[in-house]
């Protein structure tokens, strides 16, 4: 029996990349260093507006984190050519865009932790930190910063 692609993995999922957008700034969209993969921070496809607990649901914020996972995944492509390269996801960070009494910041991240599993398996297993944010770029609900281990 053949292992299964990360690509099949994805066609599977039903997920089909994006073109990885270009940073905003004078900034890398990613930094190797060594046999690690900083990704600068990326959010949500659509660019969606809002506070999580005030505008979005938690709910809605997973999907969210889902949807900025994706494009992370669309930058680790353009830099590795395909993501077979990828030896183990790192660490993922969450800020999350959200109101003050909001608590469901962990549940919130769990749209990326997820996907990072159903993509890459055992090596999709991560540390990860998640913080509530009063406000990040374009008030979007949720920026996902992350770092790989990459085949050298």
């Amino acid at each position: 029996m053949t292992k299964q692609t990360i690509a099949e993995k994805l066609k599977l999922l039903g997920i089909a990349l994006p073109i990885a957008s270009e940073p905003a700034a004078k900034y890398a969209n990613y930094v190797k260093v060594n046999n690690l993969l900083f990704v600068s921070g990326k959010g949500p496809t659509g660019n969606p507006k809002g506070k999580l607990g005030g505008d979005f649901t938690t709910e809605e914020g997973y999907q969210f984190a889902r949807q900025a996972g994706i494009v992370v995944l669309a930058v680790l492509e353009s830099a590795l050519v395909t993501l077979e390269n990828v030896k183990r996801v790192v660490k993922i960070q969450g800020f999350v865009n959200a109101t003050a009494n909001f608590e469901e910041h962990h549940k919130v991240l769990n749209g990326c932790s997820d996907l990072m599993l159903e993509v890459f398996g055992e090596k999709g297993v991560h540390a990860r930190s998640v913080f509530g944010a009063v406000s990040v770029r374009d008030n979007l609900p949720i920026i996902i910063d992350s770092i790989f281990e990459i085949e050298e």
